[in-house]
């Protein structure tokens, strides 16, 4: 909105064709996003507290995690509110890609915010059934491949994705591409859902993985700088660097309040719409395969529970007696029960994460 009403004042107010520069802009919402975080933080932990709002702690879980029982949760509120404002701001809003990925945030964000009332403010153990949750997500990739495919911004890439490593190598998914986008935008909302078990871990993976985004939408939208690293060229693609700049901003001002011991956690509505996200992101960037390097340990994490879960059943119809791969699942709680603190678990999944950023990164010139 700041966009369109201050860019025709540019003629009269030079020092306004700040506002025409991408970097510009993204770098205002990253600021903006941090700043709204330590603005509207204290206030929804607050109002979390006076409403008894806390997280209900599975008996089954580690012990270590007993004292963390009615911590605040549905502090995704915070992530929300402090990355669509940015966008909105400092976005151009009649971008089809723009439009697409606050969408898909709002869709996956209400969702998430059905989910934790209903267990934490209606006390019903198990919340938003899962077949809802899963139904919800398929409708949002459905509506994202449709969106898609009837936009002519992306008629001559439609259905395309891109392969890692591989120099001018698009693959053309043709009827196939909305189960892929659907695969792609359920999987990753639900891979950080499950990451989001220990203070800081997911938040802080997350403004990783957003931050290699911004770069590689920045990228996406200049012909000069795709056409030099051999990338496809997506016009529009740049004003998502303001969206992902946002959302890199609002998860480290969250991270201010997430950090152990954690004051507030974020609960579905913000492991849901952030993973929703960026899934989102990697469909529009044509990045769905770079994603698996980018988002490594968050596939780490889904595949460790997929493991465990098939492991108990084999075992359970080979001897009887079902038996456990894992320690327990998701593969951070594992490490916590082998002896690792808390904290030093988060910080080598946040250098694990690092290094696969980078390396992610690496791959536009290993070709």
């Amino acid at each position: 909105m700041l966009y369109y009403f201050l860019t025709p004042l540019k003629e009269s107010f030079s020092a306004l064709n700040l506002f025409e520069y991408i970097t510009f802009r993204a770098a205002s919402a990253a600021i903006a996003a941090l700043i709204i975080s330590f603005i509207v933080g204290p206030w929804v932990i607050h109002i979390l507290h006076k409403n008894q709002i806390g997280e209900q702690i599975r008996p089954t879980g580690p012990e270590s995690h007993m004292k963390k029982r009615g911590t605040p949760t549905m502090g995704g509120v915070i992530i929300l509110m402090a990355v669509l404002l940015p966008t909105l701001l400092f976005a151009k809003l009649n971008n089809p890609m723009i439009q697409i990925i606050i969408i898909a945030t709002i869709w996956m964000g209400i969702f998430g915010f059905i989910d934790d009332y209903l267990k934490v403010v209606k006390k019903m153990k198990r919340g938003l059934i899962a077949r809802y949750k899963m139904a919800g997500q398929i409708a949002l990739g459905t509506i994202v491949s449709l969106w898609i495919f009837n936009t002519p911004e992306f008629a001559e890439f439609s259905t395309k994705t891109t392969v890692p490593f591989l120099k001018n190598v698009e693959i053309d998914l043709g009827l196939l591409y909305p189960l892929m986008v659907i695969l792609v935008i359920t999987g990753t909302s639900n891979a950080v859902n499950l990451t989001d078990g220990l203070d800081g871990l997911a938040a802080g993976l997350l403004a990783i993985c957003f931050t290699v985004f911004a770069a590689i939408a920045y990228i996406s939208g200049r012909v000069d700088f795709s056409a030099y690293l051999n990338i496809i060229y997506l016009p529009g693609a740049g004003e998502l660097t303001i969206f992902t700049a946002a959302m890199a901003g609002a998860c480290i001002g969250y991270l201010w309040f997430n950090s152990s011991p954690a004051e507030v956690f974020m609960g579905d509505t913000g492991s849901l719409s952030t993973g929703a996200a960026l899934g989102t992101l990697a469909v529009l960037l044509k990045k769905e395969l770079l994603l698996f390097i980018i988002g490594g340990v968050f596939v780490w994490e889904a595949v460790s529970v997929m493991i465990q879960v098939s492991y108990f059943h084999w075992t359970r119809t080979k001897t009887g007696t079902g038996k456990r791969y894992f320690k327990m699942a998701p593969i951070h709680h594992h490490f916590e029960l082998v002896g690792w603190p808390e904290t030093k678990v988060v910080v080598r999944f946040w250098i694990i994460g690092l290094l696969l950023a980078l390396f992610s990164l690496t791959t536009f010139k290993i070709r």
